[in-house]
């Protein structure tokens, strides 16, 4: 199979033309010096959320999970503009900000990390770090003067073609350091800004990101195909699901609404190990208004009661939701979940579908134990007890839901009053066990 180009042409980066098939090849037959020359071809290796974005742009963000690489990929996007000659796009040297939440950080990360700016070099245009001055040096004479996100106002007086900031979630006052670094960001006809972090709910990073024309790319510790299996392994099996390992590993912005009617340290709390006998096992359907792929979601939960001390309590089992089915599809659903839990009765709110509900359920399994129920009170009022449930301690979780947990965490705040399926199933199942029959449920049985 011959290249398409010469031997005395080819360059590491003609290889991110090949077809995938032809890169094995091509890379057991490289010309003499190309092989190194290919290692340090970051666009050859990258994957496409580590790549600058194509076009002009201001604010570029990397929301990742740990280890994803975020880091990796600001220090290449700083060593491309460090090494480029000076004749490319400037007529002087180039001056590039780095910020991170501690001047140790930006020398132990950013600098001299496993993914830092001297160690992703080339060794005979590897960067010098001048301490006393905390800049870093290119021979072509590019400057990176390090600041520390601890002292925003040492950023006053500096100006810079571009920046990179580090763990933006983790600095002493994002906001604050981020105008004063924004604010000297004024040299060259377009300045840039990158910064790499792991998302926490900072009212600095939601606004951030609200900016209009800012470039967002996301990745998961997962996306990193070199770390190791057991390390991704244990730590999805210690924090999968849980609110700090969605942050941290998964690079996700969690956040309560402020409003809503559950909040997720309080659903941390009450996960555990279900006990094994029930007094009552139900299934609770939210049949969808529509079919295909288009239509919502038919929310699915599975929920028991047990008799515990003063009160009973219940428990969630499972979340069996499905989405974009026909109504035979979602239907068998329902009955597979009935049987898997020995349920003792299928409720179905009825109020999109009547007696046809029934009449679907019923062509799967004719003997499927039915309740139809029609809703007489808006959502909001019908979920706000079962919210006060759960503050006593009267209702449990067997296992981490995370879009049932998602749904609860958005229902009531401002906006955010659109039908939850998985929520509107959870309440009808919580119902039927704690309130049907105490006080005023406001629902009507069909």
């Amino acid at each position: 199979m011959p290249l398409s180009i010469s031997p005395s042409e080819f360059h590491a980066s003609d290889l991110i033309k090949f077809e995938p098939e032809r890169i094995n090849w091509a890379i057991h037959n490289l010309p003499t010096g190309v092989a190194s020359q290919l290692l340090r071809n970051w666009r050859f290796w990258a994957r496409p959320d580590q790549i600058p974005p194509i076009g002009v742009w201001s604010s570029w963000v990397l929301l990742g999970g740990r280890g994803s690489g975020k880091t990796r990929a600001g220090a290449e996007w700083v060593r491309a503009l460090a090494e480029q000659p000076q004749s490319i796009k400037y007529d002087r040297p180039l001056r590039i900000a780095l910020v991170a939440p501690t001047i140790h950080d930006a020398r132990e990360v950013m600098i001299d990390g496993n993914s830092g700016l001297r160690s992703i070099s080339c060794p005979r245009n590897r960067p010098k770090y001048f301490a006393s001055r905390r800049q870093l040096k290119w021979k072509n004479g590019t400057v990176a003067q390090v600041f520390s996100a601890e002292d925003a106002d040492g950023l006053r007086g500096s100006q810079f073609d571009a920046a990179w900031a580090d763990e933006f979630c983790a600095w002493k006052n994002p906001a604050h350091c981020l105008a004063m670094l924004r604010m000297g960001l004024r040299l060259g006809k377009h300045p840039q800004l990158v910064i790499t972090t792991t998302p926490r709910p900072l009212p600095a990073l939601k606004a951030l990101l609200a900016e209009p024309g800012l470039v967002l790319t996301k990745a998961k510790t997962r996306d990193n195909p070199h770390l190791s299996h057991s390390f991704l392994t244990g730590l999805e099996a210690l924090y999968g699901g849980t609110v700090l390992g969605r942050q941290e590993l998964g690079g996700e912005l969690i956040d309560d609404p402020v409003g809503a009617l559950w909040k997720r340290s309080q659903i941390e709390q009450i996960i555990g190990q279900a006990p094994d006998d029930f007094l009552r096992i139900v299934v609770a359907v939210d049949p969808p208004a529509s079919a295909g792929p288009n239509a919502a979601a038919c929310g699915i939960v599975v929920a028991g009661i047990t008799d515990e001390g003063k009160h009973q309590k219940a428990w969630v089992l499972a979340d069996r939701t499905v989405q974009g089915l026909q109504p035979s599809e979602w239907a068998k659903a329902v009955a597979d979940a009935w049987q898997d839990f020995a349920a003792d009765r299928i409720i179905a709110e009825a109020n999109q579908g009547g007696e046809m509900v029934r009449t679907i359920l019923q062509l799967v399994d004719k003997n499927l134990p039915i309740t139809l129920v029609h809703a007489r009170r808006g959502k909001y009022v019908r979920a706000e007890p079962i919210a006060a449930l759960y503050e006593q301690g009267r209702i449990r979780h067997a296992a981490r839901f995370v879009e049932l947990e998602d749904q609860m965490c958005r229902f009531g705040a401002e906006g955010k009053m659109a039908s939850p399926d998985r929520l509107d199933a959870l309440v009808w199942a919580l119902w039927s066990l704690l309130l049907d029959g105490v006080g005023s449920p406001r629902m009507r049985v069909l």
